[in-house]
């Protein structure tokens, strides 16, 4: 039996963060979906970016087909990124038929609107209208003006996945969104058990940073000093996760959930994104076998994704371990000068400014090629 089984039968649902024309058109979706190996799939700006850069697939015969109709780099980015959520919608159409927590596929809005809730909740609106799918997230910023969003979303019997998410102020702003919006919904008469939700909460980034700034103060340490610091490597991010988690039992436990559960409420499942291994000296699984739980998701990119298919060891409730341990690495990285929390509100905006570069990049691309469409199909026709 394989790992992501095995996994699923603990409650933790092991998706894919990419997709690709290619990877629908070859099967190899397809496959995965069938052998069990992958519940859902994750996408944003960066990894439909790399995909249309490298033209894995039919992308270019498409842009060139569209930029002809007259559309502009835009409507290009759009009818793209939507074709391949549709197609992936409907790969995994099946399995959510069995099960309705499972089968799901995330298009993220345009990251140009992270700062303004208006403007997310009517793009989250029209993306949800356009694919119309049962098993389609829309994506949304875990940000100031995202929060916000997120409840008049579910208010309306959205379905969607909040992304950027980096600490526990994170976590308690979204699962409060979520809880008002069910409310909400649910005095309108909702049907509450179509709204399908999960949260996702990144790991690796949170290590690259704090390790980052221990890497500063070793550098300026000797000793006990320098020896403390350095035990504290590879620590921040699974202890952040873990005590998210914990979290995440107390809102599940609690009366307001339970009132709303009773009527039929779907439960928000953490979602453990950036679970790939950035340091090569860390467990390529480090992010993956650290937080199996129930009512989970991990989201990992290829690479990762075939580690675990190749050396995933059996599984077991790894997230509700060593959180005592957690909260004390906590502590002694703040008692050396590192507070989580801000790490992780340095960590959204970067996360922000970074998809919003990826969307620029990849709409400036867009724009060459369709120019040189355009300009090939004027002398074509000269």
């Amino acid at each position: 039996m394989s790992a992501p089984i095995e996994y699923r039968r603990r409650g933790q649902a092991v998706w894919l963060d990419s997709i690709s024309s290619k990877m629908i058109h070859s099967g190899r979706l397809s496959s995965l979906i069938e052998a069990g190996s992958i519940y859902g799939v994750t996408s944003n700006p960066t990894i439909f970016g790399q995909a249309i850069l490298k033209n894995e697939g039919d992308y270019n015969a498409h842009l060139e087909r569209l930029a002809r109709d007259g559309k502009d780099a835009f409507a290009i980015y759009d009818a793209l990124t939507r074709k391949d959520i549709a197609e992936g919608a409907d790969a995994f159409r099946a399995l959510h038929d069995r099960n309705p927590v499972d089968g799901w596929i995330s298009l993220e809005v345009l990251p140009s609107l992270a700062a303004d809730t208006q403007k997310t909740v009517a793009e989250a609106k029209r993306l949800s209208s356009a694919l119309s799918r049962p098993n389609v997230f829309i994506k949304v910023p875990a940000t100031p003006a995202g929060v916000p969003a997120i409840r008049r979303l579910i208010g309306e019997g959205i379905s969607i996945n909040i992304t950027l998410m980096f600490n526990r102020k994170h976590y308690g702003e979204v699962a409060s969104a979520y809880l008002d919006g069910l409310s909400d919904f649910a005095a309108k008469g909702g049907d509450l058990p179509r709204v399908h939700s999960v949260a996702s909460f990144f790991v690796s980034r949170v290590d690259t940073l704090v390790d980052k700034l221990l890497g500063e103060k070793i550098q300026k340490a000797a000793g006990a000093e320098k020896t403390r610091l350095e035990s504290l490597l590879g620590k921040a991010g699974l202890a952040n996760s873990k005590v998210v988690y914990e979290d995440f039992l107390s809102i599940l436990n609690a009366a307001p959930f339970a009132a709303l559960r009773a009527k039929g409420a779907r439960v928000q499942r953490p979602l453990w994104a950036s679970t790939g291994t950035k340091n090569p000296a860390y467990s390529d699984l480090l992010y993956v076998e650290n937080l199996i739980g129930s009512d989970t998701v991990n989201t990992m990119p290829e690479k990762t994704l075939e580690a675990l298919l190749d050396h995933g060891r059996t599984p077991r409730d790894t997230v509700l371990e060593g959180v005592a341990e957690a909260k004390k690495t906590l502590d002694e990285l703040r008692a050396v000068g590192i507070d989580i929390e801000a790490v992780g509100e340095q960590l959204q905006k970067d996360g922000v400014v970074l998809f919003a570069k990826s969307y620029e990049e990849l709409l400036a691309t867009i724009e060459s090629r369709r120019a040189e469409a355009v300009k090939a199909s004027a002398g074509v026709k000269a």
